[in-house]
């Protein structure tokens, strides 16, 4: 029975300390498990963040794709307006054009027509004044000239 003894206290201190670190290795496989667990919810969390953002940054990239597109349309119609408008220099030349034809100063054919009845009108007035006032002179001056003619 000594023998018996003897192994069972030797077995103790040894089952004893497998025992510690047997359960030093479970709690540190309790943490590491906790760690582990805590490391994938991290994870988990990051990834779920992550794809938010992306899905947020792809709408905000989509409208920012539309406002640009209607902004380039915005310019190529300016642009198509601006071809179709006229320079400066076409205006000024116009401009110049205008003043050398003057419209407002056009006659019409009707007013063309009564300034030439007027024209002819006043110089044939003129003509039958002149021709009156030439057979007075001459009438006058035959008349002067009679008055020596008897007395030379």
């Amino acid at each position: 029975m000594a023998r018996s003894q003897f192994p069972q206290e030797s077995s103790e201190p040894i089952s004893y300390e497998v025992g510690l670190k047997i359960s030093d290795l479970e709690e540190s496989h309790k943490l590491m498990k906790e760690r582990v667990l805590l490391i994938g919810q991290n994870l988990i969390d990051s990834q779920e963040k992550t794809r938010s953002e992306i899905t947020n940054m792809k709408k905000d990239i989509n409208e920012l794709k539309t406002d640009v597109k209607r902004i380039k349309d915005v310019i190529e119609s300016l642009s198509e307006e601006v071809s179709k408008s006229a320079r400066k220099e076409e205006l000024a030349i116009i401009a110049r054009q205008f003043k050398i034809f003057e419209p407002l100063k056009l006659a019409r054919l009707e007013d063309v027509e009564k300034i030439i009845d007027e024209k002819i009108h006043h110089h044939k007035k003129t003509f039958h004044e002149n021709n009156e006032t030439k057979e007075r002179e001459s009438e006058t001056s035959s008349s002067r000239h009679e008055f020596w003619r008897n007395k030379i």
